[in-house]
């Protein structure tokens, strides 16, 4: 059976099963924020859960450079799955974290402060160590995608493959918000459930997924295309970023120097990239606060139920979001010349705007009237949110392009300072507007840091 299936059979299945993987992670990472309107009940407030955000967010992106390490030396099959079993099991600990803490006495915020706090405590520590670990999704389908398809079709199939993010919080919305806390009211279910379920698909992903198109049976041309392309990359590699790793062995040192020389000028020593490590600072931080914080704020600022807050959140990802990546994605290539930062200026204009919109509709609004310009909020930042690592490479060159986007993603996931704990701070103590006003304020210094290269060419 396997001996019959073509190279073009493996490549989709290779595509649909990082897909699903990565979906996964996010089902068992994003289920907090539907969750989280449950929590005030046993005493968690926005500034704490704020500080989970934020903690999480930063631990996120150091596991994700420290497993991607892992990924790169490992079978990516074996990282993604024990990463999705890790993940599952650290969740069901979220969910008994009450019991584990109180005993399954009353809730924390009837127990005292000493329970209280202890129950925050075991909470944060137990959601930083899911975020570690969640960092093992993403590197083993960076490792994987370009080992089967070629340059001239990576590209494509990356911007499908990153469609994941959307389909992974959609689904967990969906599961969460429609149907596990209507029918039970219970928040623990939010986080054993979906645990669950990434468990299974954890074993799916280890009888399914393929590191490399050596592991199956392809006929001898398609093979052969496989290792002429494979070859070409290991000789661009040479002279491109994957030089940095020449420094280890002493006879090739110069080479070494010669790729940091390069990495600190197209890099660290660019303002274009500094500017655009600024701009998704930003770009992020409108991303996670609608986000992470979508439920709360539809409920407690629009009057909406948990069922209809999760139906925007859930039209905010798959449709706005995805609508919105794939729609500037095709006019950066048909009105910008492929400039994506161009795009990104225009996509935070239309953010601020979205956001301005939504701010103002008033409460007694039909649900259409308070849908319509969440989504587009989901349109406009999920542009920019896949375009700059394109601006990224374009601005660094493609030689750079790997350090360059671990440096921007860095201030990626430093926006959750902003995003997390910041706006439950501004919400607690100032009130949902002035939080509008912080998301408002993020979206217009974004697209002002980005169009100080408007001008700028690509490499």
């Amino acid at each position: 059976m396997t001996a019959s299936r073509s190279l073009k059979w493996w490549q989709w299945e290779t595509l649909l099963v990082t897909m699903g993987g990565y979906a996964l992670y996010y089902v068992i990472r994003k289920n907090l924020s539907i969750a989280m309107p449950l929590l005030g009940d046993i005493g968690v407030s926005k500034v704490q859960l704020g500080a989970f955000l934020t903690c999480g967010g930063i631990v996120y992106g150091v596991g994700r450079f420290l497993n991607g390490i892992v990924a790169d030396r490992n079978s990516a099959r074996k990282v993604m799955a024990i990463g999705l079993f890790i993940c599952s099991f650290v969740n069901v600990l979220f969910g008994l974290s009450d019991f584990l803490v109180l005993g399954g006495a009353a809730p924390a915020v009837k127990e005292g402060a000493a329970a209280a706090t202890a129950l925050v405590w075991t909470m944060g520590i137990i959601w930083i160590v899911n975020q570690y670990f969640q960092g093992m999704g993403v590197g083993p389908c960076i490792k994987t995608l370009p080992k089967w398809f070629p340059p001239e079709e990576l590209s494509t199939k990356q911007s499908i493959w990153n469609l994941s993010h959307s389909i992974g919080a959609g689904a967990v919305f969906a599961l969460c918000g429609w149907l596990l806390i209507p029918l039970f009211h219970s928040w623990r279910l939010c986080f054993i459930v979906p645990a669950a379920i990434a468990a299974a698909g954890g074993v799916a992903v280890l009888f399914l997924f393929k590191d490399s198109p050596e592991e199956v049976a392809i006929s001898h041309t398609e093979n052969e295309g496989i290792n002429l392309t494979q070859s070409r990359r290991d000789a661009e590699g040479h002279s491109g970023v994957e030089t940095s790793h020449l420094k280890i062995s002493g006879d090739c040192q110069s080479n070494g120097d010669d790729y940091k020389s390069y990495v600190s000028r197209w890099v660290f020593r660019n303002p274009k990239v500094w500017i655009i490590a600024i701009a998704d600072f930003f770009v992020y931080t409108v991303r996670f606060a609608a986000l992470d914080w979508g439920i709360v704020l539809l409920m407690e600022t629009k009057g909406l139920s948990l069922a209809a807050a999760t139906t925007l959140c859930f039209v905010f990802e798959i449709v706005g979001g995805n609508l919105g990546m794939v729609v500037a994605g095709w006019a950066t290539d048909r009105f910008f010349n492929s400039c994506a930062h161009r795009t990104s200026v225009l996509c935070m204009a239309g953010a601020a705007l979205a956001i301005a919109a939504f701010w103002f509709v008033p409460v007694s609004a039909p649900l259409v009237v308070k849908l319509l310009p969440f989504m587009m909020i989901g349109f406009f930042i999920y542009g920019p949110q896949a375009l700059l690592g394109v601006a990224t490479t374009q601005q660094a060159t493609p030689r750079a392009a790997g350090v360059a986007g671990g440096f921007v993603g860095i201030f990626s996931y430093a926006s959750t300072i902003l995003s997390g704990i910041g706006f439950g701070f501004v919400a607690q103590h100032w009130g949902w507007n002035a939080a509008y006003a912080t998301i408002l304020a993020a979206a217009l210094v974004g697209g002002a840091v980005l169009s100080l290269i408007w001008r700028a060419d690509v490499r």
